[in-house]
């Protein structure tokens, strides 16, 4: 398709052979162009368009009376560096760590939302049960009780195979370890993970 294109770009309203994929622009418009974008990104670049990095001291001002500790993310398996620190026994603020061999000072949007799975107010502390178009709190033992006779339902009906274990990608390695291992006690083979739906 690329080569129809050139072929017909360069017989149209010209004597000269000229092959090009867009004819509207020419060498000295894309040479302006090129010029004007390196000097905007110059621009962007200098120290008014930038932050400067906090230093160590800055970032420990902000939350007196904490201590460092080096853990790894556990949202997957590579195993990226951070550093969390802790106030009391409670993890109150993550930073990357810079000289992680892994992570290399950096992580995905996964890991650096990995305190939320722990401080965010719209996690869950309690099963919920829709009821009547509400949601209602229900106890854990109500809902272990719920659940195990409608999985047993479905398996004395449909078989092992009838239930399907789907993965998340906010589920930690350990989770998702145990979940595998759950299909294969319940005799299902059908695990799969979100990212491939």
């Amino acid at each position: 398709m690329a080569q129809r294109k050139i072929r017909s770009s360069s017989s149209v309203g010209t004597k000269t052979n000229r092959v090009t994929l867009n004819p509207k622009v020419a060498r000295r418009s894309f040479l302006k162009l090129s010029a004007a974008t390196a000097a905007l990104t110059g621009v962007a670049m200098t120290t008014r368009m930038t932050a400067k990095a906090a230093t160590p001291a800055a970032t420990k001002a902000a939350y007196p009376g904490t201590k460092t500790v080096r853990s790894v993310c556990t949202h997957c398996a590579v195993g990226c560096g951070i550093q969390a620190e802790v106030r009391n026994g409670v993890w109150i603020r993550q930073e990357v760590a810079q000289d992680h061999p892994v992570s290399r000072g950096g992580y995905c949007c996964k890991g650096a939302s990995a305190i939320d799975m722990v401080h965010s107010d719209k996690r869950l502390k309690s099963p919920m049960k829709r009821v009547n178009g509400k949601w209602q709190k229900i106890s854990w033992d109500q809902a272990m009780g719920e659940i195990a006779a409608k999985l047993t339902s479905i398996r004395d009906k449909d078989g092992p195979d009838a239930l399907h274990l789907n993965g998340s990608a906010k589920v930690s390695t350990e989770m998702a370890y145990l979940q595998r291992k759950f299909a294969a006690f319940w005799g299902s083979n059908n695990v799969d993970h979100q990212a491939r739906i």
